[in-house]
């Protein structure tokens, strides 16, 4: 299938243009009215910058890679590099490798194996991040602890690639924290929102793989075209996605509607209904197990 590509991806830039005014407008108009309103609004705008970063990787909106980086360049969410985002997220568009606890790097599953060495306090709380609940309140700091943890390893190891990114990252969370601290938002009030955009994202990554003998069937449908496919640019439609990396967010809705049954049918129909479905199912229920059902290092 050959796909179009526009030649200025105008909503791309037009709702990148309206996330920043979103910002600047938390930080510095209402939070002078009310941090009750400032703080939600900043943190659903660090969201969706992070959701635009997603597309600066896979080429949006410019054809030209330093473009699309320098669009999105300022850290917002402040705790995660770009160039490891993009990388480690490249690198999980390695379908073969989906969800194996080791060499997919946006898993939630644990090897089997080191799951039986963790004591109980620290199994309890990966129980609790199994459940949406769970992975709203504390995902974004196991999240962001693992992450750090192995980077800190790696440039141990002499990675200078993790290194670089890191030193380059620097300059980016500065910028947003120089901002933060001249707007009349408190530091504070920031982090928070900046720990609830970490939060929001987690709903999509929740259960957007699943563990499957069958590679082509752990990548997820979610049915949903309210304010979440928006702020998480349809990857809800997630197997289209993943089939389609270089087509922009808001040409995958018309795919999947042109021949539904063809992605729900690689898939074998891993899908819900919308965003409010997985909430009644798993707010408090854990989706899948911790250890990786079908996964043993070792045996």
């Amino acid at each position: 299938m050959t796909l179009r590509r526009d030649a200025v991806e105008w909503p791309t830039l037009g709702l990148l243009a309206l996330t920043y005014a979103a910002w600047a407008a938390a930080l510095f108009w209402l939070a002078e009215i009310s941090l009750w309103l400032a703080v939600p609004l900043a943190g659903w705008a660090i969201a969706q910058h992070a959701s635009l970063q997603h597309e600066a990787i896979h080429g949006h909106p410019f054809k030209a890679r330093w473009a699309n980086e320098l669009l999105v360049w300022p850290a917002l969410a402040l705790v995660i590099p770009y160039a490891r985002f993009r990388d480690t997220h490249l690198a999980h568009h390695h379908d073969s490798l989906l969800t194996d606890p080791f060499d997919d790097p946006e898993t939630n599953y644990l090897d089997g194996a080191v799951w039986e060495t963790l004591p109980g306090l620290t199994r309890a709380i990966y129980l609790f991040n199994n459940t949406l609940i769970g992975r709203l309140f504390i995902g974004p700091v196991i999240g962001t602890a693992t992450f750090i943890a192995a980077d800190l390893k790696a440039i141990r190891a002499g990675d200078r690639a993790v290194a670089r990114a890191w030193a380059q990252h620097l300059p980016a969370m500065a910028a947003a924290l120089i901002v933060a601290a001249l707007a009349p938002m408190p530091l504070w009030a920031y982090l928070a929102a900046a720990y609830l955009g970490l939060s929001l994202l987690k709903i999509r990554t929740f259960l957007e793989h699943q563990a499957h003998e069958k590679v082509r069937a752990r990548t997820v449908i979610i049915e949903d075209k309210g304010p979440l496919a928006l702020l998480f640019l349809n990857n809800n439609l997630h197997v289209v996605h993943h089939m389609h990396p270089r087509v922009p967010w808001y040409r995958l809705p018309g795919l999947y509607r042109a021949n539904p049954a063809r992605y729900l049918g690689r898939n074998e129909h891993y899908r819900y209904g919308s965003y409010a479905e997985v909430f009644r199912r798993y707010l408090f229920a854990r989706k899948d197990p911790v250890p990786h059902p079908l996964w043993r290092r070792g045996g």
